[in-house]
């Protein structure tokens, strides 16, 4: 369970500069942030950050923004980034649905999407990240080569998700429902701090990748 509550965790945010403050204002622009123009990745729901630290560590001419609408779990990642800083990475603390405000138009081109809330019960279902209202917003944010890139512990979020790509006129790249015992697609995989504990405990990691 996520913590969301801790004393100054907030302050701290709003006086890191690992957070971008005004995200709207760097809409359509974000490569002058970074200071080169290379290809952005963001990841919707990033937590501590484990993933996406580790991936921009590996990645130096890729871009990354991390999103996180909670606090506490946000200051995690901060801490980690005064321990091991990363010119490519930034943080937002923002809700997902106001993404569209935040990317311009085909402005990013790969999303993550890793572990995110169920929403079990069925009128949150447009509130899933992997939901067909959701993916409407990454077709007006990601360039037309993009993909999406989703993971999860979740047997019913994941079914959920496979039926809403056709609904929502997305196309399967690559797709299993036991990344851990699938060669080609553990190939270089990067595990959160959910994904490791989960397959310690013998759960089947389910991931698909799509596009349009």
């Amino acid at each position: 369970m996520r913590l969301r509550n801790v004393t100054g965790s907030r302050e701290v945010i709003a006086e890191s500069c690992f957070v971008v403050q005004e995200p709207i204002a760097h809409r359509g622009k974000w490569g002058a942030l970074f200071g080169n123009q290379n290809p952005i990745h963001i990841e919707i729901g990033m937590g501590k950050g484990r993933f996406l630290m580790e991936l921009a560590a590996l990645n130096p001419e890729i871009n990354f923004i991390g999103i996180e609408k909670y606090s506490t779990v946000l200051l995690r990642a901060i801490q980690k980034m005064e321990v091991q800083e990363l010119d490519n990475l930034r943080f937002i603390r923002m809700d997902a649905e106001e993404i569209c405000a935040v990317f311009g138009c085909g402005e990013i081109a790969q999303i993550y999407l890793n572990f995110s809330d169920p929403w079990p019960k069925d009128r949150h279902a447009k509130r899933r990240l992997p939901s067909r209202q959701f993916l409407a917003r990454y077709h007006e944010i990601l360039a037309p080569d993009g993909r999406i890139a989703f993971k999860t512990d979740n047997a019913d979020l994941f079914e959920f998700a496979l039926a809403e790509i056709d609904a929502a006129g997305w196309k399967i790249e690559a797709m299993t429902k036991d990344l851990h015992h699938d060669e080609k697609m553990l190939a270089g995989n990067i595990m959160t701090e959910y994904e490791e504990k989960f397959s310690a405990m013998g759960n089947p990691i389910y991931k698909y990748i799509i596009y349009r």
